[in-house]
């Protein structure tokens, strides 16, 4: 089975992923300067979030260290890790990745994701994962996508539910973040809840559209 999607699945250096005003592709030799530069300015925006830091986190050796390693994911599938760029200026905004791929009776996924300090909290994290989905439960063929976060990354909780993931669990000491053991809420996403989370999305957008040109209506009708 493994070799098989394998198989389907073009070379990592050949992958990419479009959503709107957003692409995904895996990290090239290239991107090391701008990628350094970004972790760099966001360091204190990220630290809370994430496990500590190694000694020469940011340098060119280190990124081709943490490049190998995501190759070999790929080419064995086990993880899937991509930057996440802006469309219109191929600005690099963060990261999202599928990883720890269970196969068998199991069929799921971890998902990974962090966005620099200057693009955070702008709806590109959304979109990145909107695009990534698609290609865990159609290309992958996965069964369930699970994610996890700090009780008190309110930011992290409210995007894994405006992306259609549900609270599943909590627990204790999951992972070491930033030098500590730490408590994580755990949330999941099924393949057949992804096309229910979408529709919902849309209705709400649509809702919002109705709503804002009912008052536009209503705001003509006044300055008559």
């Amino acid at each position: 089975m493994m070799d098989f999607l394998r198989g389907l699945l073009p070379p990592a250096s050949d992958e990419r992923l479009n959503h709107g005003p957003v692409y995904l592709r895996p990290p090239r030799d290239g991107d090391w300067q701008p990628w350094s530069d970004l972790r760099r300015e966001s360091e204190d925006f990220l630290r809370p979030w994430e496990p500590a830091w190694p000694r020469d986190a940011l340098g060119r050796s280190s990124f081709r260290q943490r490049q190998r390693h995501y190759a070999e994911e790929w080419r064995n599938g086990t993880g899937y890790s991509f930057f996440i760029f802006r469309a219109d200026d191929d600005a690099l905004l963060g990261g999202v990745s599928l990883t720890n791929l269970r196969r068998g009776v199991a069929q799921c996924g971890s998902l990974g994701y962090w966005v620099g300090q200057p693009y955070a909290r702008q709806g590109h994290m959304t979109e990145a994962i909107q695009c990534i989905l698609p290609f865990a439960f159609g290309r992958l063929s996965l069964h369930r996508v699970e994610a996890a976060c700090l009780p008190d990354n309110t930011a992290s909780r409210g995007l894994l539910q405006k992306c259609g993931f549900c609270e599943v669990g909590f627990a204790p000491k999951y992972l070491k973040i930033n030098g500590v053991w730490s408590d994580h809420v755990l949330f999941a996403m099924l393949r057949e809840e992804m096309g229910k989370a979408k529709s919902s999305r849309q209705q709400s957008e649509t809702g919002a559209d109705a709503a804002a040109e009912q008052g536009f209506q209503g705001f003509k009708q006044a300055a008559k």
